[in-house]
Order: structure tokens, then sequence, then C-alpha cells
């Protein structure tokens, strides 16, 4: 083993020899992959192999995509067989809500160029006779699905390695990983230490003790899952060619063929954690007791699915551990508080996602940042509040579900409520219908007195349909209040915090007593924030973003952040409060304070520091419900105080409390992005209409400031736009594909039903030669095409006129 390297990746099961494949196929040689044993040691051996491009997340799904037509490139490259069986593959719908979630993929996987299809039950006993369809409504058909040879897809992947320059080293235990001065690593192992410039953590089942070398928890927990093989079977061994695989979310069970019988396997409802305390280092390639008695009902209902299997013999029982993250996504990107560390982590579909994995590990170590948006796997999607046991109760919950329908406006009860405010009581008893966020509760909508605060999950106008509406009038017509929590808050302070958000943000930095939106950008121009930034006094400026971005945000100003004279804290928590929004909230804020709040002392766009009553509050004139409003920041020990000083001012003026789903019905008035919908990291400012907030000619050489030019002066291909859909009770939720003259020409970002012009509205994107007021398309939405037409100036003030009044 050599004792310098650019890169060292510890692992060698499908992932870590991935992503040295992808590091050296982009150019970088110097590159150490160590494994404890033999490759394939943790849960590759012992995979099932199969691989599919269903995943909820388009950018997800495309990455799945890019591994799967991988494979035949490494076998011609390398001479190693996969052994790749691309057979295709059936889920099955028995329900008109599954069916909907299948039409609802179908619609995502035109704009995407995925070749799927949604079939009906004689299609589907065409393609598998084994499969009983009694009860099934339909499927969807994808012919990209198949299975693999775990250990010769993993061999070919580090042949392919080692053919561009990359060393492996087996049988060797990592023991510790120390940080130097330099910003690299001391990798200590059982033949001596190597020093890494950069670390990547492939380790899989002991992704969590080789984290925690390195000081930090990774959120991640493995689970038993069981699958058997069965002997051969006369109506297999006699086809002339392979059965597809199925998937029977019903059932909870996936099918395919093997040789001249059929392996099935389990996401079973009473399931197992397994090695809550730590994974040993001498497990590996063995596997774990049976337990049949787990998936007997699963079982059960796989036999009546496919009756071929009551009289076939059990061959092999396979249950082995694999790691899930509390979403079931893997956990990927540079390691937040950490320099030169990386993970790549909890890819419990491997031979979906693996090549994906490192080709974006790769792209980002390299090159500055991943090629597409990564949210969805990025490490720092999660914070300091999943915990072990967090995270234990959040991957069982997803395991049970992976085989559920995901629904858009569905909210999961596991290891909740976790952070609260001191308003959740208070809502509570007013019958909220909590949702979370980053593990932090928020109401999205309080259920009439007497109705179950319960809001049933669908792809169709939910039961909340028609309280979201009355709350939404409340606030256009007198007043409404919401918390501020679900912010994301960081206080920059000191003599060089203004240069230091100078650089950061992509817009003007405001003067005392004002604040300004400002995206943030990448090194390529890309989005990566979407911010409010206002000066509170001299030197001391409160930036404000998404919540659930956090982490995200933090790792990206720790990064950039000066030697000295800046400081930074999140404050996420600790400076919380309400917003007040409405014709009436300047009214209800002047009884409250003593400081003059007409819109000639504090106009649009300001910040203050005041007193609320007996608080002293930081107050922004700014809302996101696009109406005059005031958000009110107080530490979180004022909050109910705070409370009580707005509600008994505010009785006489018709004040009630909105939720989430009133707030984001509003925004749709003013055509108001999203972060992680019209804003990410997908889009550039010139896309979404970010760019009159992009202070081009600032002096300040901000990040991303070339890119941004460059694509100001040659143009771009799309943008987006805002539709009236024709919706009658489903509207558009985000990935409906958007089609003009019988072709798919965009597709939509988000959107939703405005209560106050009482229409349904999308946002998406459309080619530049396509937008223009009033054009007409066809938006599909669950199958069914609705007419919608294209409309640019927004439905509530249009000019700011009464928002500035």
């Amino acid at each position: 083993m050599k004792s310098h390297a650019q890169v060292v990746v510890i692992g060698g099961g499908v992932v870590g020899c991935s992503v040295i494949y992808h590091l050296t196929r982009l150019g970088l040689r110097d590159v150490v992959l160590i494994e404890r044993s033999e490759l394939t040691s943790g849960s590759t051996w012992h995979a099932a192999g199969g691989f599919h491009t269903l995943n909820a997340d388009t950018n997800m799904a495309a990455l799945q995509g890019y591994t799967i037509r991988l494979y035949r490139e490494l076998e011609q490259l390398t001479g190693q067989s996969c052994s790749l069986h691309h057979v295709g593959g059936i889920t099955l719908a028995e329900s008109p809500e599954r069916l909907d979630f299948l039409k609802s993929a179908r619609a995502m996987h035109r704009h995407m160029g995925l070749d799927t299809e949604l079939i009906g039950p004689e299609e589907i006993r065409e393609l598998s006779p084994i499969t009983n369809t009694d009860g099934v409504l339909g499927a969807l058909y994808d012919p990209l699905d198949g299975h693999l040879d775990p250990s010769g897809t993993t061999h070919a992947y580090a042949k392919g390695a080692q053919m561009q320059g990359a060393e492996i080293v087996l049988r060797n235990r990592v023991l510790a990983t120390s940080p130097r001065a330099d910003g690299g690593w001391d990798v200590l192992t059982e033949q001596g230490t190597i020093v890494a410039e950069q670390l990547v953590n492939a380790a899989g089942l002991w992704a969590r003790e080789v984290g925690a070398m390195a000081g930090v928890y990774l959120p991640l927990h493995p689970m038993e899952h069981q699958y058997f093989a069965t002997a051969d079977i006369p109506e297999v061994a006699e086809r002339e060619h392979e059965l597809p695989h199925v998937m029977d979310p019903e059932g909870e069970s996936y099918l395919r063929q093997e040789g001249k019988g059929l392996v099935i396997g389990f996401y079973e409802q009473n399931c197992e954690p397994w090695a809550v305390d730590g994974t040993r280092w001498d497990f590996g390639h063995e596997l774990l007791e049976d337990n049949l008695d787990r998936i007997g009902d699963s079982m059960e209902f796989a036999f009546r699915r496919y009756p071929v299997l009551g009289e076939a013999g059990i061959k092999t029982i396979i249950n082995g551990p694999f790691t899930f993250a509390p979403d079931g996504n893997p956990l990927v990107g540079p390691v937040p508080g950490l320099r030169n560390y990386w993970s790549a982590c909890a890819v419990m579909a491997g031979f979906s996602q693996g090549g994906g994995v490192g080709l974006t590990l790769a792209e980002w170590m390299i090159e500055g940042e991943p090629s597409r948006d990564v949210f969805a796997m990025d490490v720092a999607r999660f914070g300091d509040y999943c915990t072990p046991s967090y995270t234990r109760l959040k991957v069982r919950e997803n395991y049970q579900r992976r085989f559920s329908v995901s629904y858009p406006n569905e909210e999961l009860p596991a290891a909740r409520p976790l952070d609260t405010t001191p308003a959740y009581g208070i809502w509570k008893a007013q019958n909220a219908v909590f949702g979370d966020m980053y593990g932090m509760e928020h109401v999205n909508y309080f259920a009439p007195a007497g109705e179950e605060p319960y809001e049933i999950p669908s792809f169709r106008r939910s039961n909340a349909f028609e309280t979201v509406g009355e709350e939404v009038r409340a606030v256009r017509e007198a007043v409404g209040i919401n918390e501020v929590h679900n912010f994301g808050k960081y206080e920059v302070g000191g003599r060089a915090a203004r240069a230091y958000l100078d650089r950061i943000m992509a817009g003007r930095i405001p003067a005392v007593g004002r604040l300004a939106l400002n995206p943030m950008l990448s090194p390529g121009g890309r989005i990566i924030g979407d911010f409010t930034v206002a000066q509170v006094r001299e030197d001391l400026f409160q930036v404000t973003a998404s919540y659930g971005a956090q982490a995200y945000h933090m790792r990206w100003f720790e990064q950039h952040l000066p030697d000295a004279d800046v400081t930074l804290r999140n404050v996420s928590q600790e400076r919380i409060g309400f917003q007040v929004a409405g014709p009436r909230a300047q009214q209800l804020l002047q009884r409250v304070t003593r400081a003059d709040v007409s819109s000639a002392a504090f106009p649009f766009l300001s910040v203050r520091e005041i007193d609320v009553g007996p608080l002293h509050a930081i107050v922004q004139r700014v809302s996101y419900t696009g109406d005059r409003g005031y958000e009110i920041y107080v530490p979180w020990q004022h909050q109910a105080g705070l409370y009580e000083v707005l509600t008994a001012a505010g009785a006489d003026l018709g004040l009630r409390p909105f939720g989430m789903r009133a707030m984001m019905s509003l925004r749709l008035d003013k055509s108001f992005g999203s972060w992680m919908r019209e804003f990410k990291p997908d889009y550039t400012p010139c896309e979404t209409g970010l760019d009159r907030f992009v202070a081009y000619d600032k002096a300040a050489d901000f990040i991303g400031k070339a890119a941004a030019l460059a694509e100001r002066e040659r143009g771009v291909s799309r943008r987006l736009c805002t539709f009236v859909v024709d919706a009658i009770d489903a509207d558009a939720v985000a990935w409906e594909p958007i089609w003009h003259g019988g072709e798919v020409v965009g597709y939509v970002t988000s959107g939703g039903y405005s209560h106050y012009a009482q229409k349904s509205i999308a946002y998406g994107f459309l080619p530049v030669e396509l937008i223009e007021e009033g054009r007409e398309v066809e938006i599909e939405i669950l199958g069914d095409m609705v007419g919608a037409r294209l409309y640019t100036r927004p439905l509530f003030d249009p000019r700011n006129e009464y928002l500035r009044g």
C-alpha cells in the first residue's frame, strides 16, 4: 500500500467500486480503495441483484437510468460479464389510488424520455402468465428493469478502475481516521498509515463505525431483508423467454426468474432493525437466521398472486442486512462540519443507484459540483436532529413503506413530534393538523372543531380543501397569523460581514434597515439558495431561507467563511415568532408597538428592531403570502408571550391562524416560486426569473458571476411560466408533462389551487419560442390531458401597488 493518495475510498462493495471507477474515468488516477475483507463482503454479495428506474424524484430516476445503461459499457471496457438480464418490469395496481400513483409516474417519465407504459390485466398476463390478475386494475411496464450478477458487476467496476490507474488494497481494515492541519486525513490501517487528501466513506454496513472514527454520525441503519429462491418450476422452465420482474405492492413483494425457478423477496410490516448497537467487524460472508414466520402473511398473499409457488419447493432462503437512510435514499456528498470528507453510504438499491452515486460523487470531487440537482441524496438534507433512535424509527417506517403509495400531501407519523416550538401546544388546542420538516413540527391547516385533525392522503383535492380556502380568505380579507419558525435563519456579523455576503450572494447587499431578495449560486451559475438578506444594524445581518436546507446551506457558508472578521450563527430554532399578513396587518402591528409602522416610516422591504408589547423584536416588512405583512422575530422563550400580545390586539380585526397549505395557495396568486420546486440546482437565474435579483454589475466577484454573465449573454432555451389549468378535482403537483402540438415540450415544477382567484395554477418550463400571453397547452394530470393557458401578470396585485401602500 502506498503512503499517500489524492483520494482514499473505504469500502469494497458495489458503491465503493463505482466511486473509484468514476473518479478514474474523470481523470483522477491517484485513487486507493481499502477493503477490510474481500470485494462484495458486506451487503453486496447477498443482494438479489435487481435494478429499476422507478423513483419519486426525477433526478434519482435519471441516475438510476444512467446506472442501468452503464453496465453494457462496463462489460465492453473490462471484458467482465455483469450477467445482465433486461427482462422488463411490471408494477401492479390493485386500487384506484395505486393506479393514480402509476399514472403520475408514467407522466413524469414522459418528459424524462423513459419509455414506460401503462398496461391492463390482459397485457400483464401476456407478459407474465404466472401472475394471477384477479383484482388488478392495471400496471406500469418498464422495459429497462432487470437483474444482474452482483459479484460480477462489482468486479467489473473494480477492474475498470484498476485499468484506469486505481489501486485496490484488500484484507486491510481501517482502524482510525484523523484530520490533518492541511485538510487531509491520516488513515490508519492494519497495514500501516496512508495520507489521503480526500477521504470517502463507502463502508456500507460499517459506515456508522467508520463515520464515528471521524467524529460524525451518519443517519443510516441496517435492516434485515429476506428473499428465497425456489426449485425448478415447470411453468417457468418451459418458457422460451425469461419472465419479467413483477412488483406487487399490495403483497409487499418483488418477483423475478432465476434459472428455471423464481426468486421472491418481501418488504414486510413486521420488519426487524439489525445491529442496533453497531456492526461487528468480523461480520461479512454470512447470513442471518431465517425467519419465515415474519413474512408469513406476505408469503400467503404471494401464493395467491403466483399460484405456481404453491407447488414449488424452496431451494435457498436469504436473510441479510441492507442499510437505509430515514427516507430510503442514499447519503452522498461532503459531510457537513468536516473538510475533505465525503459520504457514499446508505445505498440500499446499489445495483439501481450505484453507478449514479459514483458519477455524482466523482463530479462533485473533481469539478466542484454535480451535473444535476442531487439534493434528494445529499447527506446534508439531514441535520443533528437525526439521532440514532430517530433514524432507526424512520428507517423502519421507510422499509415498511417500500411499496406504499407516496401521496403529495401525506405526512408520515414515525418519530413525531420531535422538535416543537412553544406554539405547538397552542396550535394543538385549536385542532391543528401538523406536518414536519427537518424534524420540526409545523401547522398545515386547522381542522374544523369536532373533526379529526387528519388530512386524508390523496392525489386529488383532499378533505382540507374547504378549510384551507377559509384560511386564505381570512388573510386576503382581514389578517392572518402564522409561525415563522420554518425559515432557516442565520446571523452574520463582524467587520467583514458585508464583504462576505457580497461574495456568496449574487444580489445586492442592503443598507442598514433594508432587506433584499438574494439568489445564491454555485460556481456553475446554478441556484443553490433563495434568500432574504436583512441588515439589522451596522455589521449585523439576518439571512433567511428554507428551514429544511439548514445543513446544506451551513455547509456552503462554512466552506467560504473567511478566517477572521466574520461571525456566523445558525439561529433557526432560537429566533422564532410569527408573521401577520393581510389588509389589517399594519393596523394590528400599530396597536402593539409605540414605533411608527406606517408605510412612510416602515416601507416595504424594511427591517426594524422595535418593541412589540413588552418584547423586543426584529420585524421585517415582507410576507410570502404576497399580502401586506410583517415577520416578527423574537427569542424562542418569548414566542408564547408574543402570541398573547398579537391575539389580544387582533381579536376584533378578524385575526385567524393559517397553516402551510394556505401559505402555498397564497403564493400562487403572486407567481412566487418555492425552494426545491422552482428554485433548485437544476435551474439558473435567467431560466426562473431570479435574474432580476442578480446584481450582474456589482463590484464583488460573487460565486457564479462568470457563469451568470455568460448565461445572460447567450440567453436560455427555456423559461419558467405560470398557467391557469382547467382542473376539476386534481391539481398539478410536480413533474407532469406539458404538451403542445402533440409533443411534450416542458414539465410542471409545482402547482395547486388559488382559493383567492378560484383557479387551479401550475408553474412549469416552456421553450422560449412558445412563451406568449394566452398560449394554450395541455398538462397531463393523472393520465388525463387537461387544458391550460399561460399568463404573465400575477393574479393578485400585479404591480405591487397595494403591497407597497
